[in-house]
Order: C-alpha cells, then sequence, then structure tokens
C-alpha cells in the first residue's frame, strides 16, 4: 500500500498499540468470551498488518481461516464450558507446577531464533531500492503452492495435526 510516510508511520503505531492491548487483553481476562474476542483483534491487526506490507493474498487468507475459522472454533469451546467449570480454571497464573510455562517459553525462544535466523528475501515480495513491488496474485499464489508443498511441507503438515487435535479437544469438551 503506498502512503505518505506520516499517515504510514501513523497506522503503524495504531495497529501496534491494538495488538499491544488485545494481546494484554488474551494474557490478562479471566472471562474466556472476553479473551477469545481479544485475539479476534490481535488477529484482525496481523492482518491489517500485511496489507501495508503489500501482501494482500496472506493477509486475505490470515482473515478467512484464523479469524472466520479458527477464533470461531475457539469461541464454540468456550461457550460450550459451563461458567462454574472455567471460574478456576482459567484464572491468571494458576499454571500448577510450572511445565506449560516452561513449553512456553521454550517454543517462544524456539520461534524467535528461527524468525531471526531465516532469509525472507523472494518468499512472498522482492525489493528493489527499499521499495516493495508485490508481484501478480497468480504468480505470488503459484510461488506461495510450490513452497508449501516443497520448502515447508512438514511445518504445514504439523499445523494441521495441531488443529485437528484442537478441534477433537473442543469436541471432547463440548461433549461433556
Amino acid at each position: 500500500m503506498d502512503l505518505a510516510g506520516p499517515i504510514h508511520d501513523f497506522l503503524l503505531v495504531f495497529l501496534g498499540s491494538g495488538l499491544i492491548l488485545g494481546s494484554l487483553g488474551v494474557i490478562f481476562f479471566t472471562n474466556p468470551n472476553f479473551s477469545a474476542f481479544s485475539l479476534g483483534l490481535v488477529l484482525v491487526c496481523i492482518s491489517l498488518f500485511y496489507i501495508l506490507a503489500n501482501s494482500q493474498f496472506v493477509a486475505s487468507a490470515q482473515l478467512l481461516i484464523y479469524v472466520g475459522a479458527i477464533n470461531v472454533l475457539i469461541l464454540f469451546a468456550v461457550m460450550f464450558i459451563n461458567d462454574s467449570e472455567y471460574e478456576n480454571a482459567f484464572k491468571l497464573w494458576t499454571i500448577g507446577d510450572g511445565i506449560t510455562s516452561l513449553i512456553c517459553t521454550s517454543l517462544f525462544v524456539l520461534l524467535s531464533t528461527t524468525i531471526l535466523n531465516t532469509s525472507w528475501y523472494g518468499i512472498i515480495w522482492t525489493t528493489r531500492s527499499n521499495q516493495i513491488i508485490e508481484k501478480d496474485l497468480i504468480n505470488n499464489s503459484q510461488q506461495i503452492g510450490i513452497h508449501l508443498s516443497t520448502d515447508f511441507f512438514l511445518p504445514f503438515e504439523l499445523m494441521s495435526i495441531i488443529l485437528l487435535v484442537a478441534l477433537i479437544g473442543a469436541i471432547a469438551v463440548a461433549r461433556q
């Protein structure tokens, strides 16, 4: 998106603050419904960041898949839980013996080092003299499909297994 410098900077600050407030809402709300809606705000802000980065395909996929499917699935799972069950189960910092926090911290460190050590040049857009030039949508979609079926096949399949486990967990919670 070609915007003037101050407008682009304002949108970055506005979306960044929405992202930070939404993520704090996910963490600090004790009501899981409010946390799920805050997660929806975070996912929408991330999608708008993709639009600012001239990647409309990834932004539309973010909106359709994460906001439209995953967040709705989380909301349905939360709505099936009784009020008395989640009052004690979702309190802040009741992690038990710390295994969950250890897993989350190690996952955060692993993802951070992977992101910092990955060369992102040429995957979705190319840069010339500090300008982002978007390729045509058909070529961009083909390139994403080629990368998903070759380079990123294992992470793609692992994410599908994780989503399947989340769906089975939501069904198991709903049946109780």
